[in-house]
């Protein structure tokens, strides 16, 4: 695991723990990891240069929300405009009047995810995304759901007439200096990538074996790696100058009206006072994101202060999720802060 702790200012707190890479495979039979032999185990590191990257997951929607309070700011897109005035070929948005809020607030109605690794070829998995209608009416009930931001995806791109990976750079990695988040990392960038999952049946939902350097999530693997919901690679390095750029105001990223609005509750990509991964940072307007290969980041612009932890809990295997030691943290540093 990856920490990173500080202020506006500066860090209080890097730390790096236990090992990125220590598993082989996974045995089912004997239900442990397979570890490999010991001179092949990666520690995890802290320091320029030398972070261990990491498979973000659902941490990406952050930079999506970014990317589209940007196009927001400069007049592309409304918060209020419906999906489909942006994306004409999200058919089933069109039909129930999803809008851009709805997707950044979870509103939308729509499930939590499609097996859109199923399809074959990426029209026919765009395809479905844009098809699926919401199960409850746009903006009556809060539902997480991966689809939102990758319509999202849809909405920015076209508006935009980039890709989204470009759109990230341009928007938050480029100018905040992120010079180790991307999506799709090089081959030159795995000696420093953390290992995920033995990914294949019954717990995985597609047979890809160990993973490294690769996105885990299956749905963003199948639209080549760069996703709305899923598919950044970062370090606790690089995510901590974002969470400072945040406690600033957002820039140069984002305006400080925007900055606000995405912070407070409901909070617009984020999510707000959470105690479940915020421990007791939580209660006072922090704000934050969990991912599910085992990674989080709270901003408590209360106090002050930013926490990143990035850790791979689906080595060798994906487990149910336990957000018991984000939480822990989290209130080891509002007590720290008193």
């Amino acid at each position: 695991m990856a920490l990173a702790a500080g202020t506006a200012s500066g860090p209080l707190a890097e730390e790096g723990f236990g090992w990125a890479v220590r598993y082989a495979a996974y045995d089912e039979s004997a239900d442990r990891g397979v570890e490999l032999p010991r001179d092949r185990w990666v520690p995890v590191r802290r320091g320029r240069r030398q972070d261990t990257v990491f498979d973000l997951a659902s941490l990406t929607k952050l930079c999506t929300t970014i990317v589209a309070l940007r196009a927001v700011e400069r007049g592309l897109i409304t918060l209020d405009g419906h999906v489909a005035a942006y994306a004409p070929e999200c058919t089933a948005a069109a039909e129930h009047g999803i809008t851009v809020r709805h997707l950044l607030t979870h509103t939308s109605g729509l499930i939590p995810e499609l097996p859109l690794y199923e399809e074959a070829g990426r029209e026919r998995r765009l395809a479905r995304l844009a098809a699926e209608p919401p199960v409850t009416p746009p903006g009556t009930a809060r539902r997480y759901s991966d689809l939102n931001f990758l319509l999202l995806q849809r909405v920015v791109e076209r508006t935009a007439g980039r890709p989204l990976d470009r759109l990230v750079r341009e928007a938050v990695t480029g100018p905040l200096g992120m010079s180790d988040t991307r999506f799709n990392p090089p081959a030159s960038w795995l000696p420093r990538i953390a290992a995920t999952e033995d990914q294949r049946r019954p717990w995985g939902k597609v047979d890809r074996r160990m993973l490294r350097g690769v996105v885990h999530d299956e749905n963003a693997w199948a639209l080549g790696g760069v996703a709305g919901h899923a598919g950044l690679f970062s370090t606790a390095g690089d995510l901590a100058v974002l969470c400072r750029a945040l406690l600033a105001g957002g820039g140069p990223v984002l305006s400080a009206e925007s900055t606000e609005l995405m912070l407070t509750a409901p909070g617009l990509g984020f999510e707000v006072d959470q105690p479940w991964f915020m421990g007791e940072l939580a209660g006072r307007g922090a704000a934050g994101h969990t991912g599910f290969t085992g990674t989080s980041l709270v901003v408590d612009r209360a106090r002050g202060v930013y926490l990143v932890l990035l850790a791979t809990t689906v080595h060798p295997r994906r487990r149910p999720g336990d957000s018991t030691p984000r939480a822990a943290a989290a209130t080891a540093l509002a007590r720290a802060l008193g």
